[in-house]
């Protein structure tokens, strides 16, 4: 039995993603399943770069704005919800196409991880979280880095969660975060998957994007979207309350920075979570590629990479 056909359009914010998506949808009877780990969440519209109404241009989009922001969100769940939508997309005859730059959750998605149980330890959870607030995150991170290079790449250090859990994962089981992965992948993946990595050849390019992207966020209301996420959800322990766009304004807000700093912040830790992103789609080595500043017809030519692999 042929496995579902499934494409997916990955790469760093800001690089075009959701126009290509939508493109491509359009021309091959498509909808988009978003592979965005906060656009998942609803009220966070213009940080996370939810694509508009306009931008969607009729091509119907899944699994983005239907989880509380208070609720905690992962990469199994998203697997469930995400398999489930190809299901249905396929069972009418369309082709699914995964758009998004969360690396953990469309890799997990088309290479068919599953996720069992995982160990927990309150104790070990306390002690790790008390180095962190006496070590600082870049000595845990090193610490992960030691044992785990792969995840210690997609670690920011304002995420503790994540740190202390891979530390706690390896701690509890002797194995780390991507040793657990390896384990629970399945020796064949669930789809055909095709993966169109979107990137820009010259990197000032994708930074310009990025200031630009951030300029108009503040230009479409950035700040009291920030209030009000800031009130509900910041400073909980919801996964929601990691998403860049928020923290980096609220000294502004608390009148303890002037705006051009804070936005200046802002633009920084988007391009450092870009580079992230960059060197984690960069190991797919059976990705194609295509550099828009570079490409005068990357679309063409994506289009006949996909008549091409599935000829």
């Amino acid at each position: 039995m042929d496995k579902p056909k499934v494409i997916a359009v990955v790469g760093p914010t800001a690089s075009g993603k959701t126009a290509l998506g939508v493109k491509l949808a359009l021309a091959l009877s498509g909808e988009v399943v978003s592979g965005d780990s906060m656009q998942v969440y609803t009220g966070m519209d213009i940080a996370t770069a939810k694509p508009t109404a306009e931008e969607m241009q009729g091509v119907p989009h899944h699994l983005i704005g239907y989880v509380s922001p208070h609720e905690k969100y992962s990469a199994a769940r998203y697997v469930a919800d995400a398999s489930a939508c190809i299901s249905d997309i396929v069972s009418r005859g369309r082709l699914p196409i995964v758009v998004g730059g969360t690396g953990l959750y469309v890799d997990s998605l088309l290479q068919g991880i599953e996720f069992g149980e995982m160990p927990d330890s309150a104790e070990i959870r306390e002690k790790l979280y008390a180095r962190l607030e006496s070590e600082g995150a870049e000595a845990l991170i090193a610490e992960v880095r030691a044992v785990d290079p792969a995840t210690a790449e997609q670690l920011h250090e304002n995420n503790a969660k994540r740190i202390v859990r891979a530390l706690e994962i390896y701690y509890l089981t002797g194995k780390t975060v991507t040793e657990q992965k390896l384990s629970s992948r399945p020796q064949e993946p669930p789809y055909d998957a095709l993966y169109i990595f979107i990137n820009h050849a010259d990197r000032n390019v994708l930074y310009d994007r990025i200031d630009r992207r951030v300029d108009e966020m503040l230009g479409r209301g950035l700040l009291d979207e920030t209030r009000i996420f800031a009130r509900d959800v910041l400073g909980t322990d919801a996964t929601a309350a990691q998403a860049i766009g928020y923290k980096e304004l609220m000294p502004y807000i608390n009148g303890e920075k002037d705006l051009d700093e804070c936005v200046l912040s802002l633009k920084t830790a988007t391009r450092h979570y870009a580079k992230r992103q960059i060197t984690w789609f960069s190991r797919n080595s059976a990705a194609f590629r295509v550099c828009p500043d570079i490409q005068p017809d990357f679309f063409g030519d994506c289009l006949n990479m996909i008549a091409d692999s599935w000829a």
